[in-house]
């Protein structure tokens, strides 16, 4: 369950960054590039396309979420315990994304955050188990 969902955040955030940059880096990343960021029209709070462009791929979540399923993939793959914490941050943020933005795939966000808890859960309780029964 962890492994899935780790593949599964991995492909979230890459297919974000990839998609986004496909569909929006051919026209607005010269801009980028001429410090048009820098001198938004109607100020930071009222995003052009290029400044929406730019959130959109390399400032948005996706880098981050394809690093934080590969340190998942990482750490499932030594047979260690990965944080639950971790797991109830991403079910959170991706349920209020997925009620605020439906239809999404934030779906699958809330997909990979629950097989990471229900997997984090049974391994834990599988590392314990030896140890209980070695008291005894």
């Amino acid at each position: 369950m962890i492994r899935s969902a780790g593949w599964i955040f991995a492909v979230l955030g890459t297919a974000h960054t990839v998609l986004g940059l496909a569909l929006t880096a051919v026209k607005r990343a010269p801009a980028w590039f001429g410090a048009e960021l820098w001198r938004p029209e109607g100020g930071f709070l009222e995003m052009n396309p290029t400044m929406g462009a730019y959130w959109f791929t390399f400032a948005s979540f996706g880098v981050p979420l394809l690093v934080l399923g590969l340190a998942i993939l990482w750490i499932d793959r030594r047979g260690l315990v990965p944080p639950a914490f971790l797991g109830w941050i991403l079910l959170a943020w991706a349920l209020v994304n997925m009620v605020i933005l439906l239809p999404s795939p934030w779906i699958a966000g809330v997909v990979g955050a629950v097989l990471y808890l229900a997997g984090v859960r049974r391994a834990s309780r599988t590392a314990a188990e030896p140890a209980v029964a070695q008291a005894v």
